[in-house]
């Protein structure tokens, strides 16, 4: 029976950055690719059947006596394999492991389900590539249209479609996955705490109850590009002025919202010379609040106030959403059975994840393992062993259940 730290030892080297620090995973890029390989064999060394769908996911199958692979009134569980640039060890990994070591553990009882069990890899949750972040599972369930994301270039100009190719995928596949969503009755999804909510209540579990608000928005500004020495500070149109103000005016409009945060944690100018005033530069912008009328306020306030600092500059200013996700309450009489069953206390979540998107579709759920840094998206993020035990245990103690 392997835990859940053992199987994360196995890839450990896989797209480690040495650059960022801790580890960069991109969908369909070599890192990735290499750890679906790894997933896909470790399922077929427990006996289940791999099933990739047209957008990039991966299911694996563990069906009961008399069921033949997948079938209905199925329970599903799983997390994604990506990262963010620079990411840390655990988000994404940890629920997969997890998957992995609860079949060990139910395997080693005894225990065949009575209807079946997927463990799921979803594609690209973290949106590193292409921007979209949980783009597999929002294919799977509708709620993006695969001709608006598979020309979505990554920072080389590749578009998804192409990547997909390349890593052998037809991406005319693309699209609603009602051949295994329809299938599932239920989704948890068991996750490394992305906070310190658990060190305050000093448990190594607990069960999801709400997730944020939140979206990606890209200001783009845009001046006249010209020399850094030969251009008077009086002549310039220069975009990198009211963009780098608004990174400050994100914090403060945040400030003025109940728990809410924004964040600019990329800035591209064009050209990018050391030397060169730039002629646009672009602004991703993160925001969540707890509901949709704070979260897009925040961004409308930015939008009117980008507009003012541009004019200032001689500059102009334009807004695109990138993506969405509304507050998600997760369902209620599955939160109170998880809470129940484990003994374990409810917290909500500030980070979107795949089992937010399917919470449109079906009942979905997710659980947390302690972190004891509190730090999540880089290299600092950590659990310890034993609560990584504690987590993939509480996953099969679901799974038992719900699969009888």
């Amino acid at each position: 029976m392997s835990t859940p730290s053992e199987l994360l030892a196995d890839i450990e080297r896989v797209g480690r950055d040495h650059g960022r620090g801790g580890y960069s995973r991109h969908v369909f890029e070599t890192p990735e690719h290499e750890l679906r390989e790894w997933f896909v064999e470790q399922a077929a060394r427990r006996g289940l059947e791999v099933v990739p769908d047209g957008n990039g996911n991966l299911w694996a199958w563990w069906s009961g006596p008399g069921v033949s692979g997948p079938g209905e009134g199925a329970v599903a569980t799983g997390s994604h394999l990506d990262s963010v640039p620079g990411g840390g060890e655990f988000d994404g990994p940890l629920g997969v492991v997890s998957a992995l070591s609860a079949v060990d553990r139910l395997r080693a009882e005894g225990f065949r389900p009575g209807r079946p069990l997927a463990l799921v890899v979803f594609a690209e949750e973290e949106g590193g590539r292409f921007g979209l972040p949980c783009l597999g599972s929002r294919l799977a369930a509708g709620t993006v249209a695969p001709e608006r994301v598979l020309g979505l270039r990554d920072d080389s100009g590749t578009t998804l479609a192409e990547a997909m190719r390349a890593a052998g995928k037809n991406p005319d596949h693309t699209g609603p996955d009602e051949s295994n969503l329809a299938r599932v009755s239920r989704f948890l999804e068991l996750h490394v705490e992305q906070g310190r909510g658990l060190v305050h209540r000093q448990r190594p579990v607990g069960v999801a109850s709400t997730m944020l608000a939140h979206g990606r928005w890209r200001f783009r500004f845009t001046g006249q590009g010209n020399h850094a020495g030969a251009t008077p500070l009086g002549d310039r149109r220069d975009p990198m002025l009211p963009a780098s103000l608004l990174v400050a005016e994100a914090r403060r409009v945040a400030a003025n919202h109940d728990d809410a945060r924004a964040t600019v944690g990329r800035i591209q100018p064009l050209p990018s010379g050391t030397n060169v005033i730039a002629a646009s530069v672009d602004v991703w912008l993160d925001a969540r609040a707890h509901t949709d009328a704070d979260t897009r306020g925040m961004v409308d306030e930015l939008h009117r106030r980008a507009g003012v600092l541009a004019a200032e500059e001689g500059c102009s200013v334009r807004l695109s959403e990138e993506s969405y996700s509304d507050t998600v309450s997760f369902d209620g009489s599955l939160r109170d059975e998880l809470t129940t069953m484990l003994d374990a206390p409810e917290l909500p979540t500030g980070a979107g994840h795949d089992a937010g998107v399917l919470a449109a579709r079906m009942p979905t759920g997710m659980l947390f393992v302690r972190n004891p840094t509190g730090v999540s998206h880089a290299p600092e993020e950590h659990a310890e062993p034993a609560d990584c035990d504690a987590g993939a245990e509480a996953l099969a103690t679901v799974l038992r259940r719900w699969s009888r």
